[in-house]
């Protein structure tokens, strides 16, 4: 019924969601018929549909080599999300992680759902791992190994200093900036981008989920998991925990509002290593999910809902993100309306407001100075939606031609 409203504010958000349901269709029935491959391309559309979705654009190759890096570092971080088990036994098994992928047998009780089915049945990552390229194989062998002794570190160490913070962020995500790098450069697509901004490409969506998690983090059961460096909630209040409590509303937001500002630092870098991409299919696998990033810090700005519950966008405006992300002129467009959204939302009493105005401000003129903001049609400026009767049919005439064909087109085995 909510999804049914939020197409009903938003009539424009429809044709986009019935093109990703097409696509999404599409794209699992091309799952190939080995078993290794079919159980990893089924299990990438589990753990992260819109993901899959942009990885099955590229060429096979590559294609299959972004899969098995994302499933391996997916594994590695099912093992560091569990708080269940033992230090004792995660830290060896992190620092491991890049030996087993090499293991057709290897396996490990752990995680949840889709994820436990992961590392249950992990021996088919491991046989398609060995049958990618050795040059796919020694980057994912390599970032997994750096991945694996960085979690390890930080299961014995405190989120502390903002240093901490992107020390920890580039384990956890710079390091697969750095690995989609090379894996680009090893197909021959791309050439090998630096470390730093391979590195911001990884910190910048890190740290956008680290804020939007909050309240998931702070209540893991059997213990919370705590990410946001003490430098800055410190400054705030006595305990992470108490930012979501009622009474540290007005402090909450305000602490809410410095992690935002301090992950704003590194679009200036996302916008450069998307700027020198030149594959169309690399291009919008990067430009997509840097896209969500920015549009999902707008939403959490100043929104005290991040302590109360799930903020984060609706499944139309994402759609509409999948289908119009295929050039760089897309990609000014998006950055310049959700910082633009960004900044309307800032007040002038909040202790970082004239911080975050100044990345915003230098944000925008980079989009400015691309000369490409005519090109573009506005994801978020939009006039008053009139929801009228003809609508309300129009929508339902289309939804049941989608039926109607998702249910032919299915399988008679099914």
């Amino acid at each position: 019924m909510g999804s049914l409203r939020a197409i009903l504010r938003n009539p424009e958000d429809l044709y986009p969601l019935l093109k990703l349901k097409l696509a999404s269709r599409n794209a699992e029935k091309q799952i190939p018929s080995e078993p290794h491959w079919g159980f990893c391309y089924s299990m990438l559309q589990k753990v992260s549909r819109s993901f899959a979705f942009v990885i099955q654009q590229l060429d096979t190759d590559l294609r299959d080599a972004v899969c098995i890096f994302y499933l391996v570092l997916r594994a590695l971080d099912t093992v560091e999300d569990d708080t269940s088990i033992k230090t004792e036994i995660k830290v060896p098994i992190l620092m491991a992680f890049h030996q087993h992928i090499y293991d057709r047998e290897w396996h490990f009780a752990c995680g949840t759902k889709e994820y436990k089915v992961l590392m249950d049945e992990f021996h088919h990552v491991s046989t398609a791992f060995l049958e990618l390229g050795r040059g796919y194989q020694e980057a994912i062998e390599d970032i997994t190994m750096r991945m694996g002794a960085g979690m390890a570190k930080f299961i014995c160490k405190e989120v502390e200093t903002v240093d901490d913070y992107d020390e920890y962020c580039h384990y956890v995500a710079g390091l697969v900036g750095l690995g989609l790098s090379k894996l680009f450069h090893a197909s021959g697509k791309e050439h090998l981008a630096s470390d730093a901004i391979s590195n911001s490409m990884g910190l910048f969506l890190q740290k956008t989920n680290i804020i939007r998690d909050y309240l998931e983090d702070i209540n893991e059961i059997p213990k919370s998991r705590m990410f946001w460096p003490r430098q800055i909630w410190s400054k705030y209040v006595n305990k992470l925990e108490d930012l979501k409590h009622e009474e540290n509303s007005v402090k909450a937001v305000q602490c809410l509002n410095d992690m935002v500002t301090n992950a704003l630092i590194h679009i200036e870098d996302c916008l450069k290593y998307m700027s020198d991409l030149r594959d169309p299919a690399i291009f919008r696998f990067c430009a997509i999910p840097q896209i969500m990033a920015i549009g999902t810090l707008a939403l959490c700005y100043n929104n005290i809902e991040v302590f109360r519950g799930v903020v984060k966008m609706r499944r139309g405006l994402t759609a509409k993100i999948i289908d119009r992300t295929k050039t760089m002129s897309d990609v000014y467009g998006a950055f310049y309306d959700f910082s633009r959204m960004l900044k309307y939302k800032i007040d002038d009493s909040d202790p970082n407001a004239r911080k975050t105005k100044d990345s915003l401000e230098a944000v925008l003129k980079i989009c400015r100075d691309s000369g490409t903001l005519n090109q573009r049609k506005s994801y978020i400026i939009q006039s008053k939606p009139q929801i009228n009767a003809t609508v309300i049919v129009i929508f339902f005439i289309i939804l049941a031609i989608l039926l109607a064909y998702l249910s032919a087109s299915r399988p008679s085995n099914i």
